[in-house]
């Protein structure tokens, strides 16, 4: 199906950001995509508008059962200066997977990728093209139905906000640095049964209370362990963990507690077809910090839209009050190689013979 937007254009553009100090999420682009769902008649009237402040009524169920979603992507500018999407269609089907879960309607998988599409040749020009750099695209879903009854809601709004970011976690020199990590025991992220393999508000905000303690460590994130044993690893805060002990590289499973991540999909691909020794599998703190203490943890890093690959430097356990070291604390080859060939295949300075990049 072909799908036409209609785009009322602002009045007031916005000046553009200093390319080279972005940061991440600090400034938004002119435009905004919005759409609406109504049971009977499904998803309707998709627009482009500008980006400004929206109207919401005080007793829409979004705001107090907390019936949302979201989704991460990124739109890249390549060295030929077209502009390019990477893995959209993962996106959309874990978009759904989370729909199916929180009673949200589905997306149709053109109608996703079209959205997106329309959004960013409307804000093309705030497509940055530095070192690092992309246009951060977030689609989201919330129930917008005024009702206070603790039911899935009959109306949708659909929306798509765009931010020019620059690297998640960069060294002064705008490349790769690695950062600090809190073990977190006490609080837990996702339980068997629970949000944990969604992207939904709730589980980010449940984890703000082990990222202050983490920060009071001066840790960048917090690694989550399981709910039931406090024992084997998860993730890492907004990403996927991968560990590489002794030539092996383990990552948690996908057992519904854990996010299905785009990048942890592409690491693993990867990591295969370099012949790489790599295992979905449990991995306890024991196991990990006999590793650290042998010399075997040759590296830790994260996996995530956001940072691409972030490695990972030390592992701090309060329980024990110790630093665990990871390799030499710095950033390691097989990270560097990851975050080389991901990064090159996402802007276009490599060839995408995984087949994994959309033109705009």
């Amino acid at each position: 199906m072909t799908y036409t937007f209609p785009i009322t254009r602002t009045q007031h553009p916005k000046p553009k950001p200093n390319w080279d100090n972005l940061g991440f999420a600090n400034y938004f682009t002119d435009h905004m995509f919005v759409m609406h769902y109504d049971e009977g008649q499904g998803w309707h009237d998709g627009k482009i508008v500008p980006h400004e402040p929206i109207t919401i009524e005080p007793a829409s169920c979004v705001l107090h059962y907390a019936q949302m979603m979201f989704e991460g992507l990124k739109a890249y500018k390549t060295p030929g200066g077209s502009v390019q999407l990477f893995r959209p269609d993962m996106n959309l089907k874990r978009m759904n997977n989370t729909n199916l879960r929180m009673c949200i309607p589905a997306m149709p998988e053109d109608l996703f990728i079209e959205a997106v599409r329309a959004i960013v040749q409307a804000d093309a020009d705030w497509v940055p093209s530095g070192a690092g750099t992309a246009l951060y695209v977030r689609p989201f879903i919330f129930a917008d139905e005024v009702s206070f009854s603790v039911l899935p809601a009959k109306h949708y709004r659909f929306m798509i906000i765009l931010s020019p970011v620059g690297s998640y976690y960069a060294a002064n020199d705008g490349g790769l640095s690695a950062t600090r990590i809190y073990v977190e025991d006490e609080f837990i992220r996702a339980a068997p049964g629970g949000t944990g393999a969604c992207k939904v508000g709730g589980n980010y905000a449940g984890g703000m209370k082990a990222s202050e303690k983490a920060m009071k460590y001066h840790c960048k994130d917090v690694l989550w362990l399981d709910a039931i044993e406090h024992r084997y690893v998860e993730e890492i805060g907004t990403s996927n963990a991968f560990f590489l002990i002794d030539g092996e590289v383990i990552t948690s499973p996908l057992t519904g507690t854990i996010l299905p991540g785009v990048t942890r999909d592409s690491v693993l691909a990867l990591l295969r077809k370099w012949g790489m020794k790599v295992s979905e599998r449990r991995l306890s703190v024991e196991e990990l910090f006999a590793a650290s203490d042998s010399g075997k943890l040759q590296e830790v890093f994260a996996s995530g839209t956001a940072a691409v690959i972030s490695p990972i430097g030390c592992l701090h356990y309060e329980a024990t009050d110790t630093d665990y070291a990871v390799g030499n604390g710095k950033v390691g080859p097989v990270a560097q190689r990851l975050y080389d060939t991901l990064y090159g295949i996402q802007t276009g300075s490599l060839p995408d013979d995984m087949h994994w990049t959309v033109t705009i």
